[in-house]
């Protein structure tokens, strides 16, 4: 069933308490459908653009993306064969990776605090970005030994720095259910597929065998969002992301990222970013020609 939400489990790599994997043009993450997992997840993007879809977060990240993403958190990858980046580094450990008592020991106070702040899933600003993505692609040549100092030393500066967002800033309440996990990464994998299409809530409400009011209930629950505004941000971020990098009419990306009414489009962005869609796009050009 193409839909069937997956839970990832992820073994570390043979010898080590953690897991480390990196991916570039001849090695692709094709992992594409929303899953979650246990382990906390450190994601270094370095360049390219694409989408952040991390719990009921969605939005767009150009020139590359540092994510730290929660235990059971449901997400997506960053990267496919579009997204133009030069690599990723993926790092994945639990949070007790070192022994249970590890995050009560006074050094490991900015850690503790970290993995805590990542259940929401947080995003790096630039600077931080940068000097940390730098660490994360040198962990490609060190010893064993050497990497688990490297991401200990990540970690500790990313626990000190106060440069990031949290993108669940109201919380996801995932709850620890199976059936609610399946549940809601289906809702997630039917409107990454379909988004383009109209999404009436009694399909969506069948989909997981639940009436539209109970599902509607559910979902806010769960995302502290209505499937209503959940869909619309999907779609938005869409139409930026095709705002950005396609050599579309505004009328062409409203009808590409699932809008059927131009004039609503139009108000849904500027409520959504703040400017018109030719403002996002012209505001973008002078980025680019600086």
């Amino acid at each position: 069933m193409k839909n069937k939400p997956a839970f990832e489990i992820i073994e570390p790599n043979f010898g080590h308490s953690f897991s480390y994997q990196r991916f570039d043009e001849f090695n692709l993450n094709t992992n594409g459908t929303w899953h979650f997992h246990p382990e906390i997840e450190l994601v270094y993007v370095n360049g390219g653009s694409g989408k952040r879809q991390i719990g009921s977060h969605v939005s767009y990240y150009s020139d590359g993306d540092l994510l730290l993403i929660g235990s059971n958190l449901p997400h997506c990858a960053l990267t496919d064969q579009l997204t133009g980046n030069i690599s990723e580094t993926v790092v994945q450990m639990k949070s007790d990776f070192l022994g249970n008592e590890i995050l009560d020991v006074p050094e490991m106070k900015n850690v503790k605090l970290l993995f805590e702040l990542s259940k929401g899933g947080l995003t790096f600003n630039r600077a931080v970005k940068e000097k940390i993505g730098e660490k994360m692609e040198i962990l490609q040549y060190q010893t064993d030994f050497q990497r688990l100092l490297s991401i200990l030393n990540i970690l500790n500066e990313l626990g000190k720095t106060k440069d990031f967002q949290i993108l669940n800033a109201e919380g996801f309440s995932m709850t620890t259910e199976v059936n609610d996990n399946d549940r809601i990464n289906k809702v997630f994998n039917y409107v990454k597929q379909n988004f383009q299409e109209d999404i009436p809530l009694p399909r969506i409400a069948d989909l997981v065998s639940m009436t539209v009011p109970s599902f509607c209930r559910y979902f806010k629950k769960i995302t502290k969002k209505t499937f209503v505004q959940f869909v619309n941000e999907y779609r938005l971020v869409h139409a930026s992301k095709l705002l950005a990098e396609k050599p579309l009419s505004i009328s062409e990306v409203c009808m590409e990222s699932g809008f059927n009414n131009f004039s609503h489009f139009n108000k849904s962005f500027k409520a959504f970013t703040g400017q018109s869609p030719s403002e996002y796009r012209n505001q973008l050009k002078a980025v680019w020609n600086e």
